[in-house]
């Protein structure tokens, strides 16, 4: 009954703690009040170790693979983001692992290995040393494949493809807002390097992390922060 009562600054303080629950409930207020021009966004950077010798958690199938996809391949036609992205990620030199299950794409990775454009902010992040550390983002598995081994099967062709590539590290940002990513990724051994958080107001964006360059401020993109992404030792 108490759980059924309490407000929601109590509800988010308990499931987010203090500074990422008030933050989150800042958020709602400012984009409710500036209809939807203004954002707060805040990310966790974080380090997930790759495995020197990877045990698959997945059994082998012939019927759900996970291959390298080209940018010529017929399954990028199905890929459920705008042509022009997926173009200029290829174009960039990313790898994409696809997963198909009967020959349907079931989901797909992505992973750079110099630097990454953040899209939801103006923020580019850099691997300070490419041969040991690779950038993951989009992972997305379609709806109808959720609750299968999909997620399992494209992590597993990751970490086997980075380790056999020597791959110690592989970075991300996972929104500090939710709480059952960071869950699940710490049981993997996640490493939490730094805190970022952006306001943005139309054009304007402000920047304050705990790594360098700690506070930064742009317009439209001009001058966005470059933050250059290394382990703790």
């Amino acid at each position: 009954m108490a759980a059924a009562t309490e407000s929601p600054l109590v509800a988010a303080i308990r499931t987010l703690g203090f500074t990422n629950g008030v933050l989150y409930l800042l958020g709602r207020v400012l984009q409710k009040m500036s209809r939807g021009h203004c954002r707060l966004i805040r990310y966790y950077l974080v380090a997930q170790p790759v495995p020197a010798v990877w045990v698959p958690v997945c059994k082998p199938s012939d019927k759900d693979r996970v291959t390298v996809a080209r940018g010529s391949d017929a399954v990028t036609a199905f890929f459920p983001r705008p042509p022009y992205v997926i173009a200029g990620r290829f174009a960039r030199q990313h790898t994409c692992l696809v997963a198909t299950s009967k020959d349907d794409f079931s989901g797909f990775l992505w992973y750079a290995n110099d630097f990454y454009e953040e899209d939801e902010v103006h923020c580019r992040f850099v691997i300070d040393q490419p041969t040991e550390g690779v950038w993951d983002y989009d992972v997305h598995v379609e709806p109808r494949f959720r609750l299968g081994r999909t997620f399992a099967r494209l992590w597993d062709a990751a970490n086997m493809s980075l380790s056999e590539q020597g791959i110690k590290w592989s970075f991300s940002r996972i929104s500090a807002f939710n709480s059952q990513s960071l869950q699940s990724h710490k049981r993997m051994g996640l490493q939490v390097l730094a805190g970022l958080t952006f306001v943005c107001l139309g054009p304007l964006q402000l920047m304050v992390s705990s790594c360098s360059p700690f506070i930064n401020m742009s317009w439209n993109g001009l001058g966005r922060p470059v933050i250059r992404v290394r382990t703790k030792h």
